[in-house]
């Protein structure tokens, strides 16, 4: 039986600010990444929403990004990989101790926005993620873009290394993700989403917006937390995939007994 994660990004609002459905998205998914307060996030979001994860059954991981509020960490920074490593470092470590204080063993790291996209394809920030996680928890998995730097590094560590495709989001010839100002970047229509998630599970492929198709592996899927009806999108990807026999399964950690 094929199986796959699900995954979210959550807890992005921050103060009095919220964002996102996450009660919403956590009664679909099988994963949840937390802002842990640079791009996004705050220490009572992350408490409230590792809780809320808790009590749903939801895998709950550390979803670190550049100190940008304003820009949501989707702007690209130039940061010296040794403080990439130091960024990564206080953010997971924060977010191992909030799990810790709900009862929740963290499991994951998925880098947020400008940091996930650069890390993809800049070898040494790659790296500067890998050895920060790895000096918080050696055993927590990895989860990158199919195919980049962060992944390969990842492996070069001796983490374990999620590949994550998107349904919500087009692709480049590349492999890259298209940039969000580009027309089409976004993916919105459910059965669209759908059926795209199905296909790279069962095919290893996708459409990209600028002619052709990639290959790709899906160990998780992403619906951006922030997404116009996500919850509505994540659901729709979990009910075609069960109907086709995929099991919807959360991310773990890296067994303490593996090599």
């Amino acid at each position: 039986m094929l199986r796959v994660d699900l995954n979210s990004d959550m807890g992005e609002g921050f103060g009095r600010y919220r964002l996102g459905a996450d009660e919403a998205l956590l009664a679909v998914v099988s994963s949840a990444n937390v802002a842990c307060g640079f791009h996004a996030g705050d220490p009572s979001q992350m408490r409230r929403t590792v809780a809320l994860a808790r009590n749903r059954g939801v895998s709950v991981g550390a979803h670190p990004g550049y100190p940008d509020l304003v820009g949501f960490g989707r702007r690209e920074m130039k940061v010296d990989p040794s403080e990439v490593e130091d960024l990564v470092v206080y953010q997971v470590g924060a977010m191992a101790g909030v799990a810790r204080a709900e009862g929740v063993e963290l499991t994951h790291v998925k880098p947020h926005g400008a940091l996930y996209n650069q890390a993809a394809r800049d070898k040494s920030l790659a790296r500067a993620v890998a050895r920060a996680i790895k000096s918080v928890d050696p055993h927590l998995a990895l989860v990158g873009l199919f195919g980049s730097e962060l992944g390969a590094v990842g492996r070069e560590e001796g983490l374990r290394v999620v590949e994550e495709v998107f349904a919500d989001r087009a692709y480049l010839s590349d492999g890259r993700l298209a940039p969000r100002e580009l027309p089409g970047a976004l993916v919105t229509e459910p059965p669209i989403v759908a059926e795209r998630a199905l296909r790279m599970i069962r095919e290893g492929r996708v459409s990209a917006i600028d002619g052709g198709c990639i290959r790709v592996r899906a160990d998780t899927i992403c619906i951006h937390g922030d997404t116009a009806g996500a919850p509505a999108l994540a659901a729709a990807v979990r009910t075609r995939l069960e109907a086709a026999g995929v099991r919807i399964v959360g991310l773990q950690r890296k067994s303490e007994t593996a090599p």
